[in-house]
């Protein structure tokens, strides 16, 4: 938490700086470009250069640690596959709702241009593949290759059948690859910890070039930003609660009322592994058996990201609309795989880190720029606070889904 205030207090105080001198000495603005927005790159290049091994690595160990998990019994299957049913749901919301949203309320033409102009990245962008040369890029000829050339999609097919196979081996040999690969996700979540160290002179040195690049449009482009993704989060929590009066069959004047300790612990710490307590005296109030309780609720907070799909398409869905780039049906459905699998593999990550994880495999996926994820990371406090919730209230009501029908009267009622 106070990490992602001072990441974000960097970018104020750097845009702050560089609309003041641009006001102040225009030329002098424009020529200290060339010494401190490098900073900013080189940390840019820093945070790029762990996606690839930390996807590979991440990727291997959650679909390893969901097999298991599967396997571990029935509730637990139930659980998973209630888990995967969620998170598809949720993405395949956003695919509709995120294009809407910026439909109906969008950015300014003017603020746009500034923005794009200032955030960079324009130049990443492949051309627009067509149908048969997505399908014949799905599966590759030479995975490191494809790792080398930062092809995300091709290399997370590759991914995925190896780390299926990993769940064929023997019990002995599948412990030593699945703990080979954690190995190497702690080891560059170690890395991009102290990159991540770095953020605040990162940040501050691209929110100086942004500002002298956009001017004051560079702060209206932000809100607007935050306001469409956190818009995509309460979309994610409204859905959650359909999902818990509809399909689970809860009525919402009992549910609420049993969240609002675990909401109020979510919204503090911004984190569901804090409000685990909180949810676990929840989900008992609501009638699940606390033995199925202990079970289900540390798998939904190992596992389940129930808002990590849609959010994280909104933000690559936002990028691409910044840039005028048109996201054809396949590149839309890379995209929600792709989505699908980093939200399996997130696995217990600090929002900061798990935002870069996360979305700039399914922003490199459907050919969308990564740089700007750079600043965006820095104004994740607001949203966060929305997947928090979401994920709070979601791991609830599939925990009670999962565990099936009420199996005790709950808390100070007669059984």
């Amino acid at each position: 938490m106070k990490s992602a205030w001072f990441i974000l207090s960097a970018l104020v105080a750097g845009m702050l700086l560089g609309i003041g001198v641009d006001i102040a000495a225009p030329g002098a603005a424009t020529a200290s470009l060339a010494f401190v927005e490098p900073v900013g790159l080189l940390w840019l290049n820093a945070l790029k250069m762990t996606i690839v091994p930390l996807v590979v690595a991440l990727l291997i160990t959650g679909i390893t640690a969901t097999a298991d998990a599967a396997r571990a019994g029935r509730l637990a299957s139930r659980a998973v596959m209630t888990f995967l049913a969620a998170i598809v749901l949720s993405g395949l919301m956003s695919l509709a709702l995120t294009p809407l949203l910026l439909r109906l309320f969008p950015l300014s033409t003017a603020a746009a241009a500034a923005l794009r102009d200032g955030l960079g990245g324009g130049g990443e962008t492949p051309p627009s593949p067509t149908f048969s040369d997505f399908i014949l890029g799905l599966v590759p000829t030479n995975p490191i290759a494809a790792a080398a050339e930062t092809a995300i999609l091709p290399l997370i097919v590759f991914t995925t059948v190896f780390a299926f196979a990993i769940t064929r081996l023997a019990p002995e040999q599948r412990a030593t690859l699945s703990g080979l690969f954690k190995a190497l996700g702690d080891a560059m979540l170690i890395v991009i910890g102290w990159v991540l160290a770095l953020a605040p002179l990162g940040v501050f040195a691209l929110g100086y070039a942004l500002a002298v690049k956009a001017g004051l449009a560079a702060f209206g482009g932000l809100v607007h930003y935050v306001l469409i993704v956190s818009g995509i989060g309460v979309a994610c929590i409204m859905l959650a609660l359909l999902l818990a009066v509809l399909v689970v069959r809860i009525p919402v004047t009992r549910f609420v009322p049993a969240m609002v300790p675990t909401l109020a612990v979510a919204i503090s710490t911004q984190s569901s592994l804090a409000s685990l307590p909180a949810m676990l005296k929840a989900s008992e109030e609501l009638g699940v058996a606390p033995k199925k309780a202990d079970v289900v609720l540390p798998l939904a907070v190992a596992l389940f990201r129930f808002t990590s799909t849609a959010m994280n398409l909104a933000v690559v869905i936002y990028v691409a609309t910044l840039f005028g780039l048109e996201l054809t049906p396949w590149e839309m459905a890379a995209g929600l795989a792709v989505a699908v699998g980093a939200a399996l593999s997130a696995v217990s990550l600090p929002g900061s880190i798990s935002f870069v994880t996360s979305i700039a495999p399914i922003a490199t996926a459907m050919g969308v720029p990564v740089a700007p994820l750079g600043l965006l990371v820095a104004v994740e406090t607001f949203p966060d606070i929305f997947r928090t919730v979401g994920n709070v209230v979601a791991d609830v009501a599939a925990t009670r889904f999962a565990a099936g029908e009420e199996t005790h009267a709950p808390a100070g009622e007669t059984p």
